[in-house]
């Protein structure tokens, strides 16, 4: 057994570099996650569309391009495109999916957040710390997927 093996085992250091990978992978994911969520919401905002309608443009282009910023390392290590898609599926769907309904639970439960423009606070301030929790929620279920070898444990090998 290496030394890396045997201190995974011992659970000393292992855990603290557990918890700054899941912080890392969250903060990869939450990368994907709130350009896809910042631009659902400003178009579906700016166009009038329902909280529905808007929820659901944020939610898809949330995974898109979370999935993007997973496909492009793996794509650029030689991985062909099928193969890059059940890697970015196998390492980002836990973790957005859990990002956005904390987000987008989190918008529809401030009063008027969801009504406001593009030019009110309660917009903008809303959204910041509905992607601050969505982090916040998501690094123990990214340091949960790894310890089990899933999530951005699928991913790692193609990040270098």
């Amino acid at each position: 057994m290496s030394d890396s093996t045997m201190h995974h085992h011992t659970g000393h250091e292992p855990a603290k570099g557990a918890w700054s990978q899941a912080a890392s992978a969250t903060l990869h994911c939450l990368t994907g996650c709130a350009i896809g969520e910042i631009l659902g919401l400003v178009i579906g905002t700016a166009l009038g569309l329902s909280n529905g309608a808007t929820i659901v443009l944020a939610v898809v282009l949330a995974f898109l391009f979370g999935y993007s910023l997973t496909i492009t390392p793996v794509l650029r290590a030689g991985i062909p495109l099928g193969a890059a898609l059940g890697v970015a599926f196998a390492a980002d769907t836990v973790s957005i999916t859990v990002m956005e309904i904390i987000d987008n639970g989190f918008m529809l439960a401030v009063p008027g957040a969801m009504a406001a423009g593009l030019g009110d606070g309660l917009f903008w301030v809303s959204l910041a710390v509905a992607l601050a929790l969505a982090f916040i929620v998501t690094v123990p279920v990214n340091r949960w997927l790894i310890a089990r070898g899933k999530g951005h444990a699928v991913v790692h090998q193609y990040h270098h």
